[in-house]
């Protein structure tokens, strides 16, 4: 069952939502500039993954050009006292974000093929 989780970094001044796995791996992970509530990210650890044993040598640096880069570490359980502190958030709110930064994204960088 996935954990749903929101945290706030300041120095950049982004908020994020990520969807994680058992061992805290983000297997989807969103971005959003604050001041202006534009999407940075809405990635996939499963389409990186296949982008990357896709064969060809580019699909990995497109796919995060157009989708932003998913988190390659897992997440802590506790947070240290100069990190972000990440917070529970309910399912409905990742997948209402989850669909606004996916069709954000798409409308800048151009809809999948297939």
């Amino acid at each position: 069952m996935p954990t749903y989780v929101e945290w706030y970094y300041p120095d950049e001044n982004i908020w994020g939502y990520d969807e994680l796995d058992d061992e805290r791996w983000s297997t989807r992970h969103i971005e959003v500039r604050a001041q202006d509530e534009t999407f940075a990210a809405a990635a996939s650890l499963a389409e990186v993954l296949h982008a990357r044993d896709s064969g060809d040598p580019g699909a990995v640096i497109a796919y995060e050009h157009k989708y932003g880069i998913i988190p390659d570490a897992p997440f802590p359980t506790a947070t240290a006292e100069d990190e972000p502190s990440i917070e529970p958030i309910p399912a409905e709110k990742f997948e209402r974000l989850w669909q606004q930064g996916r069709q954000a994204r798409e409308k800048l960088y151009g809809h999948p093929r297939g």
